[in-house]
Formats: structure tokens, C-alpha cells, sequence
């Protein structure tokens, strides 16, 4: 339950946050997320409120940037997701090209050193060489983008500046706080932190002994209070004592470090933990977003249990990106064919462990086995939040009989 202060409170602490960068009435906002998101919900009423205008997308997001072209929006929120597939369009792009390889590696070191000296631009000659094609993708005319919702990696948020020569601002949150908890400050050029806390709210970490993080060493859960922080959960009052604790303080379940220069890095997660046969903690939504990172992979659902010794994970597989390589490897068939392909299977657990080795995961952290499923996760079946998140119980039971079988061939 949101009250109209909450809203106000966490919006107008936003907006002050920008600085100089901050809304007008000028600005265009383009909407393409759900509107059960308050992410999008937020920077829509922030637009409103300074009377800028919104462009709400077609409603098929593989034509979102058709829609962008046509609107040509100065302001967007945007999730990782998003900015991880642009990212990956490129670097596949420039992948076979000596030239092409060369020319961009040499446009991301200017680029980044002018970001470096506070300069937000996107009229330099690279601009014009190397990015303008993922400028005009996005309609050509932003100057801001709000990313949140889930952790973005260091690289995909340094080539995002670059490339969009817009500034760019990441934020952590939650539905409980309206959505900000905290923001990057404009001109902070470093990536891997979330920023200082919103003028609206006050943070504090709290120790988590069972995970050996201490406040002492400016680690520990994240706790929330201030104006926006919610009035409760509707009808439930036991959850949502558990949740404000005795002294009203937000328990979010996420993990936070303090770093020098007083920003917040989340570091881990503590909902959703399970404890393996061998007694190590897995956090599984912080291995499903290294994995998520893989071009073959659109959803991951990682899966482990305490009388098991290793996790095992299900995969939507990216419909694009692996029937092109199946074409390329001459391998016939439907998305279903290929899921149960056996080669397919290998290519895309290679490039997770991949990923996973490159992000320091443990062996005890990497999957085992993974299922491929044909079809994706979506709010029609049942096995996603109206905000994209996945339903953690609904798939454990969904997806039962394949993970039995994976855990039965993993003995």
C-alpha cells in the first residue's frame, strides 16, 4: 500500500537528485514497461509533474525501437535486460571485423576519457563513425536514462555512456520504498554502485551473521526509512510487521557494502537463500544474473535444494540467437527440436560456466544440469509478477518433473 506522499516523496527526491539533468517540461518520455512497475510509474509521474510529455510504445517490444525512431524521446527508463541485449547486438557486430573491432575499441577509450572529465556528449567524430547507428536505434534525441530494477554489469553500463553520449543514472529500490532507495549523482562516472541514498529516505546496513556480513565492516542488510517507505501490506499485518521490524525500519532482504566515497554497492541477497547438502549458502538471483548475461539465454530459473550437493537451472533459450546458429551449424527444426538437441544443450552450459568463471562464481555456484524449455516465463502462465520478476514457488512446482529427472542423472 502506496500513499500519495510516498509517491510525492520518492519523485520529487529524484527529481532534486538530478541536479542540473533534472526533467522539464520539454522532455519526452517514451513508456514500454509495465505499468505495474513503479520504476516506470514513477518517471511517468516525474514527466507529468513537470508537464513533459509520455509516448507509450505499440505494446511489442521486439519493435521498441521503431517506436523510439518515431517518438524520438529525450528521457527513457530503461532495464538491464535491455541495455545487455544492445550491447550484445554490438559487440556480435564487430566480432568479424578486424577494422570494425579496432575503430571501436579506439571510439570507447575516447568516449570513456571524456566521461571521465564530466563530458556528456554525443556530436564528437565517433559519434558520428561508431555509435550513430545505436543513437538513431533509440530515436537520436536522449539526454537521460534511468536504469534499475536489476544489477547491471560494470561493462554493458560504461558502453551505454559511451554509445548513447546521454547521461545515465542507475538506482536501486524497491515496490515497498515506491521505488528509490538510492541514485547515482550526475557526473559520477564509475560503474558497480547504486549511489548515495535520496533526499527522502535515511539507509543503514544491519548485520547478517549467518552470512558472516557485520556493519562493523560496512556490509550487512539494507534497512529503509523515511517518506517513501510503504504503509503495509494490504490485509496481511503479520508480513508486514516482519518486513518494518519494531522500529519501522524496511528490512529489503538485499545485501549492501558501503563504499569510500559513501555510495552503496549491493553485494548479495538474502531472501531466496538455500543451503546445499555440504552446508554452503546459494543465492540463486545472483547466479541467474551472471548466466542471464550469455547471448543464448533469455530467462534462468536456478533451482537447488539442502538434500542435494549442487543446483541445476531451466532455460528459456533466445529464439533468435540459437535458431542462427542452428542454421549456421545446419541443424533442422523448431524451437522444441532444438531445445532437446543435445549439441544446442552443450553450446549454451558452456557459455554460462563461462560466464560464471568470468564473474568468480564457485563450482559449488555453477549448474550441474540445465533443462531447456521452449516457451518463456510470462504473467499469462503463471510464472511471473505483473513487475517481470520470477515466481520462485509457481516454477519450482511447474517445472518439478524436469528437475527430479536432472537431480536423478546428476547421482
Amino acid at each position: 500500500m502506496l500513499s500519495h506522499e510516498n509517491v510525492v516523496a520518492a519523485v520529487a527526491s529524484v527529481i532534486l537528485q538530478l541536479g542540473d539533468h533534472k526533467i522539464t517540461s520539454s522532455d519526452v518520455m517514451i513508456s514500454f514497461l509495465p505499468l505495474a512497475h513503479m520504476l516506470e510509474r514513477c518517471c511517468e509521474i516525474g514527466i507529468y509533474t513537470v508537464g513533459g510529455s509520455v509516448g507509450f510504445f505499440s505494446g511489442d517490444v521486439k519493435r521498441l525501437s521503431d517506436d523510439m525512431k518515431a517518438l524520438k524521446p529525450t528521457v527513457t527508463p530503461a532495464v538491464p535486460r535491455l541495455l545487455n541485449r544492445i550491447f550484445d547486438k554490438v559487440q556480435s557486430d564487430i566480432s568479424n571485423s578486424f577494422i570494425k573491432r579496432t575503430l571501436y575499441n579506439m571510439a570507447m577509450s575516447s568516449k570513456e576519457n571524456e566521461i571521465r572529465r564530466g563530458i556528456i556528449r554525443r556530436n564528437s567524430l565517433w559519434d558520428k563513425l561508431v555509435f550513430r547507428k545505436v543513437q538513431e536505434g533509440m530515436g537520436g534525441r536522449l539526454r537521460l536514462m534511468i536504469v534499475g530494477s536489476a544489477p547491471l554489469a560494470a561493462n554493458v553500463l560504461t558502453f551505454t555512456r559511451c554509445a548513447l553520449g546521454c547521461l545515465v543514472v542507475e538506482g536501486y529500490g524497491q515496490t515497498e520504498c515506491v521505488a528509490p532507495v538510492t541514485l547515482t549523482v550526475q557526473g559520477d562516472y564509475i560503474p558497480e554502485h547504486v549511489g548515495p541514498p535520496v533526499a527522502c529516505c535515511s539507509v543503514k546496513l544491519v548485520d547478517v551473521p549467518e552470512m558472516e556480513y557485520f556493519a562493523v565492516a560496512n556490509q550487512g542488510e539494507v534497512c529503509v526509512k523515511g517518506t517513501n517507505v510503504f504503509q503495509g501490506y494490504f490485509m496481511e499485518p503479520d508480513k508486514t510487521k516482519e518486513t518494518l521490524g519494531k522500529d519501522g525500519w524496511l528490512h529489503t532482504g538485499d545485501i549492501g557494502m558501503w563504499l569510500p566515497n559513501g555510495t552503496l554497492k549491493i553485494v548479495d541477497r538474502k531472501k531466496h537463500i538455500f543451503k546445499l547438502s555440504q552446508g554452503e549458502y546459494i543465492v540463486p538471483e545472483k547466479i541467474e544474473n551472471i548466466y542471464i548475461r550469455s547471448q543464448y539465454v533469455q530467462q534462468v530459473f536456478v533451482h537447488g535444494e539442502s538434500l542435494k550437493s549442487c543446483i541445476v537451472a531451466v532455460i528459456v533459450p533466445d529464439v533468435e540467437v540459437i535458431k542462427q546458429w542452428a542454421t549456421e551449424n545446419h541443424i533442422a527444426g523448431t524451437l522444441s527440436v532444438l531445445c532437446a538437441h543435445p549439441e544446442v544443450k552443450r553450446l549454451i552450459m558452456d557459455d554460462m560456466i563461462l560466464w560464471g568463471k568470468e564473474a568468480g562464481l564457485k563450482s559449488f555456484e555453477q549448474v550441474k544440469d540445465i533443462y531447456l524449455h521452449p516457451d518463456p516465463f510470462s504473467v499469462q502462465n503463471g510464472l511471473l509478477t505483473p513487475t517481470m520478476k520470477s515466481k520462485r514457488p509457481q516454477l519450482k512446482k511447474y517445472f518439478k518433473p524436469q528437475i527430479e529427472d536432472m537431480y536423478a542423472k546428476l547421482i
